[in-house]
């Protein structure tokens, strides 16, 4: 038999065509690797669905976050759904399977976190939801009433880091910085940080005479029965930003702007560490110390109720009271070096804004990716044709 032949014959045979079906199969397979790739290591879309950032961000704005710019998060749930955060649109069932978990890794990145970056990260208190009130801490439901009354009326989950929800915040502190709040003012290392031009705080502010033309107001960019409440007659509350601010003070018939804020001696049970030793309000806390990876804190009856999370749920240790003192991991000791660096996130609306103030630090393994630029911006409230903010298009963020 002539096998050149046959494997000449063999060689020029015609290959076999793929058909329609399978040419648009290998094609969408491709697309969705293409596309689960660059939105996992390179930039993924968001939108803003708070107000906790305005002005900076507004509801309805689309934004584009780097994964490159502080290192790219190695999934750490990676048996998940394309496209799907925790959630299947249409099921409402899981969109992943936690059975399989990979440790914290994160490719280098082209630089760390700074102090006023806005960054997307996973919500620390996330680990524990209510499915049925997604939108509240289960944690500060069950500090109002109770973890049985919490159970006993909710489906109750547990969630991996990496499909905890999504926020987004300015970071304030960095790790080791030493942070504190006085009337409304943060302060970095014991100097004082006021607020950026987009940042917004209320304030009280009287007039002179009760006939005011608001007008004038909406002008400056504030919107009235929100951003302005009559408090009395010649007073009113007015949510805006320090340059909004400066501009209303100037008006000759403004007697006085003060800031509005919680006294210092008003506790606020539901802000953080929820110490009731420590008479602390979203407007005045601290000084708290922001863990540092390598750093060593002494573990005491002060310390614990700031770094007790983070030792024993961020980092993962079996933690211990014994006595007078602790059991970490079954060893007793008076002291814990941190694995990880933190960070102290908050809403530039400084009022309405669910932030560090109320869960605390930030571990880096739950952070998402820095804010780039705004792709797209939609005002749902807007007439028909002025719903989209073609000002905000393609607006970066700073």
């Amino acid at each position: 038999m002539n096998w050149k032949f046959w494997q000449k014959r063999n060689d020029t045979a015609p290959k076999k065509k793929k058909t329609k079906g399978k040419e648009w199969f290998d094609a969408i397979i491709f697309a969705v690797i293409a596309a689960t790739v660059i939105r996992v290591f390179f930039i993924e879309a968001y939108t803003i669905p708070t107000g906790s950032m305005e002005k900076s961000l507004l509801i309805g704005d689309f934004l584009f976050v780097s994964k490159v710019n502080y290192g790219a998060r190695i999934p750490m749930t990676p048996v998940a759904f394309p496209f799907a955060h925790h959630t299947m649109p249409v099921t409402g069932t899981k969109a992943y399977w936690d059975g399989v978990q990979w440790k914290y890794r994160r490719l280098p990145g082209m630089q760390d976190i700074k102090r006023n970056d806005v960054v997307v990260f996973n919500f620390p208190d996330g680990d524990t939801v209510a499915l049925e009130a997604q939108d509240r801490d289960y944690y500060e439901m069950v500090r109002s009433v109770g973890r049985e009354a919490i159970r006993s009326q909710y489906t109750i989950v547990s969630r991996p880091v990496d499909k905890r929800e999504n926020y987004i915040k300015r970071c304030i502190g960095i790790s080791g910085d030493i942070m504190s709040m006085s009337n409304g003012l943060v302060s970095v290392n014991g100097k004082a940080e006021p607020m950026k031009r987009t940042g917004q705080i209320d304030y009280t502010v009287k007039f002179k005479t009760s006939d005011v033309n608001f007008q004038l107001f909406e002008d400056m960019g504030f919107i009235i029965e929100r951003d302005i409440m009559a408090i009395s007659q010649d007073s009113y509350n007015f949510i805006g930003t320090p340059d909004q601010m400066e501009q209303v003070r100037k008006l000759d018939f403004v007697t006085s702007v003060t800031t509005r804020t919680a006294a210092p001696d008003a506790a606020e049970p539901s802000v953080f560490p929820q110490d009731p030793n420590r008479k602390w309000n979203a407007d005045n806390w601290g000084p708290i110390q922001i863990p540092k990876k390598g750093w060593t804190v002494k573990l005491d009856s002060n310390s614990m109720p700031l770094y007790k999370r983070a030792i024993e749920v961020y980092e993962g240790n079996k933690l211990e009271k014994s006595g007078s003192g602790w059991l970490i991991n079954g060893l007793k000791t008076d002291s814990y070096t941190f694995k990880m660096n933190y960070f102290w996130m908050m809403g530039d609306n400084r009022h309405n804004s669910l932030d560090s103030r109320y869960w605390g630090f930030v571990p880096e393994d739950h952070v998402v990716g820095k804010a780039l630029f705004i792709w797209m911006s939609y005002d749902t409230n807007g007439s028909f044709f002025n719903k989209i903010r073609w000002s905000r298009i393609f607006r970066g963020i700073h």
